[in-house]
């Protein structure tokens, strides 16, 4: 991030344990991004068919993501140890093709048993990818490491928000019995990562899983964290229950709701791309605010209003809320560098998987209950409970 960084942005250490990557390999490890994601947008998307196919409960369909959610983000932490610890370029490099492979049979599982060991696996290759990639990607430039980031977090954002859209088509070719197909891609971008991809810097034994980095930073690591969290609590929410909600309480057809998730989820690429360079100039903590303030009308718009109207605040409320995706990203690399895949993680996938382990299947059960209208409106109360949080953050950086 540019210009002088704000005490919670300035870096504890001087030394980051990596080499420069060069513009090539970011760009690969993007594609890369785009990729795995893709699939990780997919268990959302197919839930309507998941649940009519073997006639699931919401609560069910609800603990099937969060399963999902646990494996693909809630262990990127331990995937980020081991890659901080290994320093092999598998954990990138085979991460889309065991993703790709495990997610594209879900239309063939014929049991709900079967859904769950396949989104389990498929969760593992998500996992192992992210900590490492978005390590390399941190430390492959010496400049611009927001703008970068940025570029890396939105292609995955962009690739989870085409997800939807990717496999409802698929679906609309080839019928579910066919959608191991949607694997293909999955299958050539790992081949470009084994060819192209460096092997990580090697790195002593006494920096082995050493946490104390961590620890010293302990403060401002939890507030970051904070602030993941609560954006995933409506990132994730809304990703696995959208398409529900929308055939279920609003009447739309299945292909359209995959197709507003689709909308949704590009505006945020959109905006963790904005967000990153917005990061560069203004600093993180200005870009977290606007975010948190921001998202809130557009989205209460979406619930209370109808029709398009309805549809373009939620596209809104999704460009708003993503802005801090990479932001926090960098914040937390730039305190702890020498740790970059584990924080990496910790930000990009335990925050996100804690939320939808805890809140997928509490707004799943909760549904059942009360409707789903009401749960994901009341939801709306996690923005405001992190702007406040977020005035925590130490006033710095280029205005």
């Amino acid at each position: 991030m540019s210009g002088p960084a704000p005490a919670l942005e300035r870096p504890v250490e001087t030394a980051a344990p990596a080499v420069r990557t060069g513009a090539a390999v970011l760009v690969l490890l993007s594609l890369g991004h785009f990729f795995v994601d893709l699939y990780s947008g997919a268990v959302g998307a197919l839930q309507p068919l998941l649940v009519e196919r073997l006639n699931l409960s919401l609560a069910e369909a609800g603990i099937l993501g969060g399963v999902f959610v646990f494996t693909s983000s809630v262990l990127q932490l331990a995937f980020g140890m081991l890659s901080d610890h290994l320093r092999t370029r598998l954990f990138a490099a085979l991460a889309p093709l065991v993703a790709g492979v495990s997610i594209s049979l879900l239309g063939v599982a014929p049991s709900y048993w079967l859904l769950l060991a396949l989104v389990s696996l498929g969760g593992f290759g998500i996992a192992a990818f992210h900590p490492q990639a978005s390590a390399t990607v941190a430390f492959g430039t010496a400049t611009r490491r927001g703008g970068w980031m940025a570029v890396f977090i939105s292609a995955g954002t962009l690739g989870f928000s085409l997800g939807p859209a990717y496999f409802s088509g698929l679906l609309e070719l080839g019928g579910a019995e066919n959608l191991y197909w949607a694997a293909a891609p999955a299958i050539l971008v790992s081949a470009l990562l084994l060819m192209k991809l460096p092997a990580p810097p090697a790195a002593g034994k006494e920096r082995s899983l050493d946490l104390s980095p961590l620890r010293r930073v302990w403060r401002p690591l939890a507030v970051l964290y904070s602030l993941v969290f609560i954006r995933s609590i409506l990132q994730i929410v809304f990703a696995q229950f959208l398409p529900l909600y929308l055939t279920l309480e609003r009447g739309f057809a299945y292909a359209d709701a995959n197709y507003v998730l689709t909308l949704y989820l590009v505006a945020g690429a959109l905006g963790g791309f904005f967000g990153g360079h917005l990061a560069d100039r203004f600093g993180g903590r200005t870009v977290i605010l606007l975010s948190m303030a921001g998202c809130v009308p557009f989205l209460l718009l979406f619930f209370l209003g109808e029709g398009w109207l309805a549809v373009a605040g939620l596209i809104a409320g999704g460009l708003v809320l993503f802005f801090t995706i990479p932001v926090n990203v960098v914040m937390a690399q730039e305190l702890v560098p020498s740790q970059a895949g584990t924080v990496s993680a910790l930000m990009m996938g335990f925050a996100w998987g804690m939320a939808g382990v805890v809140f997928i299947p509490l707004t799943g059960r909760a549904s059942d209950a009360f409707a789903m209208h009401p749960v994901l409106l009341s939801l709306m109360v996690f923005p405001v409970i992190g702007f406040l949080l977020a005035l925590k953050l130490e006033k710095g950086g280029r205005k």
